[in-house]
């Protein structure tokens, strides 16, 4: 998704900054957003109703607890979802990247947000008033039917999270993890090195585990060849042997 406002310099932290970016039918994420998948007719009320924003990494798009009024689309950069769990702890619910939407569950339920969606680097962001969005989804059959495809998604994963949380070993988890970032976020350009820089809290977060717990295993790949590490950077060295050690079914 694209904006049509003028940059708005700021150098608070906690500002976002207005943007410049193209038309909806010309956005970067056409062949991923769901937004981009509805008819003309939209895509141009879109264009002309949306607000495209910069945000800084650490920024917080929206906070856990408030209502939506809209959704957004990620045009690039990388967001985590997060939500603080009884203990006072952070917990990762998902990593979002550019093509994604995020705030429609909490708008359709109704509900506040459920997460805080903070920034993980630079990120330019798109916003669709809810009314447009509402009205979008009641006449645009093809835009229905894929945000019911990205619910029957999502809740899949979301049972197989839970699944796994009660029955694989922590080691696994981990592994898992490993190659999940991987297909969320890729490769930088030696082809080897995740293309995200995720703290071992924030990696424990998304393993359901102890930081501690997180910092021996990934220790303990690198001893067995699986990874290097290099401050927050992750380098797979076997990528084999990461799938075998995560013990994924086909």
């Amino acid at each position: 998704m694209g904006g049509a406002y003028s940059a708005l310099p700021t150098t608070a932290h906690y500002m976002k900054t207005y943007c410049v970016v193209s038309d909806c039918q010309h956005c970067e994420q056409h062949l991923t957003s769901i937004l981009c998948k509805s008819s003309e007719q939209y895509l141009e009320l879109f264009n002309l109703q949306k607000v495209s924003s910069h945000y800084k990494k650490g920024q917080v798009i929206f906070n856990e607890g408030a209502y939506p009024f809209g959704i957004y689309c990620i045009n690039n950069g990388k967001i985590k979802l997060s939500r603080q769990g009884d203990d006072g702890k952070e917990h990762i619910t998902r990593l979002l990247r550019g093509g994604d939407v995020l705030g429609y569950r909490a708008l359709l339920s109704g509900s506040r947000y459920n997460a805080s969606a903070v920034v993980l680097e630079d990120t330019q962001v798109c916003f669709i008033p809810k009314d447009l969005f509402i009205t979008a989804l009641k006449n645009d059959v093809v835009l229905s039917f894929e945000v019911m495809k990205l619910l029957s998604t999502e809740l899949q994963r979301a049972e197989l999270k839970i699944t796994h949380l009660a029955q694989k070993p922590v080691r696994e988890r981990l592994a898992e993890t490993l190659l999940f970032i991987k297909e969320t976020y890729g490769y930088e350009a030696d082809g080897a090195t995740l293309n995200v820089r995720l703290s071992r809290e924030e990696i424990a977060n998304l393993v359901g585990t102890a930081t501690e717990s997180t910092i021996r295993l990934l220790s303990e790949f690198r001893k067995d060849g699986l990874i290097e590490l290099d401050g927050k950077k992750i380098s797979f060295m076997n990528v084999n042997a990461i799938v075998k050690t995560a013990n994924l079914q086909d």
